[in-house]
């Protein structure tokens, strides 16, 4: 399988990258500054470009089975439509070269989701980010794509375990966090796994 990772210096991004090369896809790594790729392998293609881009964005889909966006937005708690631009780029290219399947990273509370006094408070803090993630998945529902939206708990640098809790419904319970590694797992699994087609998970540790 060959997919294309926007946001692919990222996080999550930079993560996906290594261990879908290492499951043997073939990677095509869009980004803005590709300096920030630190990795070299055959079966990996950098592409530099710009997500605000639609020419661009568009040209870069051509010819790949999947799309997959850790994308993020640069305007921390502010309010911001910077994902929903970015992904309505994502989606017009991949209906421009009838590509269907795409990964989406979001995050918990998209879905007013995260339970308890406390998750009310996190969905409050995070509410203009959260926003503009849940137009973005809107965008991507609304066209008849083959989605997975991976909504993760807070993001930790721990290491790879590949042990972390799903749940469709919400987020596993009492979820707290899980690593940036592990995420880019599930992305990874997510993409040959039927199971997550049209589906939105919560994942946590």
């Amino acid at each position: 399988m060959k997919i294309i990772i926007f946001g692919a210096t990222g996080g999550v991004g930079q993560h996906v990258v290594k261990q879908a090369l290492e499951k043997g896809f073939k990677v095509t790594a869009f980004v803005r500054t590709p300096s920030k790729i630190k990795l070299a392998h055959e079966q990996l293609q950098i592409l530099q470009g710009d997500a605000f881009n639609k020419e661009e964005v568009t040209a870069a889909i051509a010819g790949h089975d999947a799309v997959v966006s850790c994308l993020g937005s640069n305007q921390g708690m502010k309010k911001s439509t910077e994902l929903e631009e970015m992904t309505k780029n994502i989606v017009a290219g991949m209906q421009a070269h009838n590509v269907k399947r795409i990964i989406y990273t979001a995050s918990a509370g998209i879905n007013n989701e995260i339970p308890g006094i406390s998750g009310k408070m996190v969905m409050k803090m995070l509410k203009n980010a959260l926003t503009d993630h849940r137009h973005a998945v809107d965008d991507i529902q609304a066209h008849g794509l083959n989605f997975t939206i991976v909504r993760p708990m807070g993001l930790t640098n721990d290491a790879e375990t590949g042990k972390y809790r799903e749940s469709k419904d919400g987020v596993p319970d009492k979820a707290r966090s899980i690593s940036r590694a592990d995420v880019a797992h599930f992305i990874v699994k997510a993409l040959s796994d039927r199971q997550y087609e049209n589906s939105s998970i919560g994942i946590a540790k």
